[in-house]
This record gives C-alpha cells, sequence and structure tokens, in this order.
C-alpha cells in the first residue's frame, strides 16, 4: 500500500474551513473513489488552517498513475482558490499500519 500525502494551509480568516471540507468532500472525494487502486483518505486540518490528506493506494503503480493522468492536478485546481499556497506533495510506501477492530 502507498499513501501520498498533501499538506496544505488554509486561512480560516478569509476561508471558512466547514466550507472548505464541505467542497472537498463534494467535489474530491466522489472523484478519489472513481481511480484504480484508491483505498481511502483521511482529511486531516487544526483551526489554524493547517491540514493535510492522506490518500491510500494499493500500489505504487496507482498512486503514480493518478498522478501522470492529469487526475491530480485536477482535483487540486478544484482546491486552489481555497489554498494560501500550492501544496506541498510526497508518496510513501506504508510500512505499518494498525486498525484496531472495535470489541476486540
Amino acid at each position: 500500500m502507498y499513501a501520498r500525502l498533501t499538506q496544505f494551509h488554509v486561512d480560516p480568516k478569509d476561508i471558512d474551513l466547514d466550507i472548505a471540507q464541505g467542497v472537498f468532500e463534494r467535489l474530491v472525494v466522489p472523484e478519489m473513489r472513481k481511480q484504480p487502486g484508491y483505498e481511502g483518505c483521511y482529511l486531516l486540518r487544526t483551526e489554524s488552517g493547517k491540514g493535510a490528506v492522506v490518500s491510500l493506494w494499493e500500489s505504487e503503480d496507482a498512486a503514480v498513475s493518478s498522478e501522470t493522468s492529469g487526475y491530480y492536478a485536477e482535483q487540486l485546481a478544484k482546491l486552489m482558490p481555497l489554498l494560501g499556497s500550492s501544496p506541498e506533495v510526497d508518496t510513501f510506501q506504508v510500512a505499518f499500519a494498525d486498525h484496531p477492530i472495535e470489541g476486540e
């Protein structure tokens, strides 16, 4: 599994954080779900506007092809009016994950 980490900043004086999150959920997440190899995402944020999206991909090829196909740039274009600057992007191999099952 691979993870793409996209770190960004939204100025809460200019953009309501709940509205920014809503834009992400309505415009970006449905498109993410259509991508081959997509396995989920997390949106992280602070009240100061610092945030990150961790998107999970079944393989390095799936993570890379979502960028080279132009999909990733299209999604960023939807969010750029909300961001204070261009986001920082890195891709990582997931070396360990723990998601405890409730009740165990």
